[in-house]
């Protein structure tokens, strides 16, 4: 997320473009998600998660968000499937339906 408002404050000149205005839009549809802020907090949550399950710090950084946003299981084909990565678990998407998860 933060990358989106970054690039969108690098492109913002004076006259706001069309492809600025709809850049905007999709910044605000995001914004519905509630996007988890980076913040000290979360650096150490994923410094301590990429030490512990030797994750990257990117994945690490993912998994962190997720824990702090309180979302149960985390869709993705880069970690290993069905591990619990301190509360989170982490579903394949290619190998199990999300819409079967309780």
């Amino acid at each position: 997320m933060s990358v989106y408002i970054i690039i969108f404050k690098e492109r913002w000149i004076s006259e706001p473009t069309q492809a600025d205005v709809r850049c905007q839009s999709e910044v605000r549809d995001l914004l519905a998600w509630k996007p988890v802020t980076v913040d000290e907090g979360l650096l150490e949550r994923a410094w301590n998660l990429q030490d512990r399950y030797k994750l990257s710090f990117w994945d690490a950084l993912i998994v962190a968000a997720a824990k702090a946003a309180a979302c149960r299981y985390l869709l993705t084909e880069d970690l290993q499937a069905d591990q619990d990565l301190e509360g989170v678990v982490v579903v394949d998407p290619f190998l199990r339906d999300p819409a079967a998860l309780s």
